[in-house]
């Protein structure tokens, strides 16, 4: 079988009727991540008042990550496609780093909150726009950055560092947003209830308590697949390799929080769903 027959091939063959249901879930699958994540992303960039702030550019930036992970959906999970070192199909690692960017981007965005509700002054001091810009700026060029260094050295090093590097930083940031996670929680119950009523507050809390809920919802998309890596790493045995990643239910779930994401932000901010109705959805009514 040539490469070009492996790539056109589906996730699986459609003899079935399961099958066929399997291949229709990743094309709605992909579908669903595109069109809710790019109805927020640009009612975030048609409103001043959302880019003004630095919450919606970490939305936003999820979002662009997983608009990237939808459109790659089409190839690594409807397609009979494995992405792995030395796979005629694989992608060089540039499709599981838009997943990672939207890890980061939650992890930023955690510690952004954080920072925000613990010391609000100095936040408001140093944590301008352009600086919050800055922060993602450098994560997105990391990222690729790491890709680019995989492909400059040998298959085993970079298998060596793959290996390494997902095991400690998959301790270390699930470590660090669980801690998050508790500390946001305690302030959003007791520190923010102390507070009189007002505005800011409630919007203080109802941003925290968004980034608690889509962290939350991440953890449990992504927590399978990291136990069982790291399990894997710990012990040195194989882990269980899926025909394709299509049919891996650990590597699908991360792709179905993609799609939740964006319904979370809606549900969290009233803003955002007042933009999204009010300017996005109506714009597109009228063509």
């Amino acid at each position: 079988m040539t490469n070009v027959s492996l790539v056109f091939s589906p996730v699986l063959p459609l003899n079935s009727f399961g099958n066929v249901l399997m291949f229709l879930f990743s094309v709605f699958l992909a579908a669903a991540i595109i069109f809710l994540n790019v109805s927020v992303s640009v009612s975030i960039l048609l409103s001043s008042a959302l880019r003004g702030e630095n919450r919606f550019m970490y939305m936003l930036s999820t979002c662009l990550s997983d608009i990237c992970t939808g459109v790659s959906y089409y190839y690594v999970g409807v397609l009979d496609v494995r992405d792995s070192f030395r796979s005629p199909t694989g992608t060089f690692h540039i499709v599981p780093t838009f997943l990672g960017l939207s890890f980061m981007a939650i992890l930023a965005a955690q510690a952004d909150r954080y920072h925000a509700v613990a010391s609000p002054f100095k936040y408001g001091q140093r944590m301008t726009r352009n600086r919050t810009l800055v922060v993602i700026v450098c994560y997105w060029l990391y990222a690729f950055f790491m890709v680019a260094l995989n492909k400059l050295v040998y298959v085993g090093v970079a298998r060596q560092m793959l290996s390494i590097g997902t095991l400690a930083g998959n301790i270390v940031t699930v470590g660090i947003m669980i801690g998050l996670n508790v500390r946001l929680f305690i302030i959003a119950t007791f520190h923010m209830g102390r507070e009189p009523p007002s505005e800011e507050r409630d919007s203080k809390r109802s941003s925290v308590r968004l980034i608690l809920v889509v962290a939350v919802f991440f953890l449990g998309a992504w927590l399978p697949l990291f136990c069982h890596m790291t399990v894997c790493n710990l012990t040195g045995t194989p882990c269980y390799i899926f025909k394709n990643e299509g049919t891996d239910p650990l590597r699908i779930l991360p792709r179905v929080n993609a799609a939740l994401t964006p319904i979370l932000y809606l549900r969290g901010s009233s803003a955002l769903r007042a933009t999204l109705f009010s300017r996005v959805w109506r714009c597109w009514k009228r063509r």
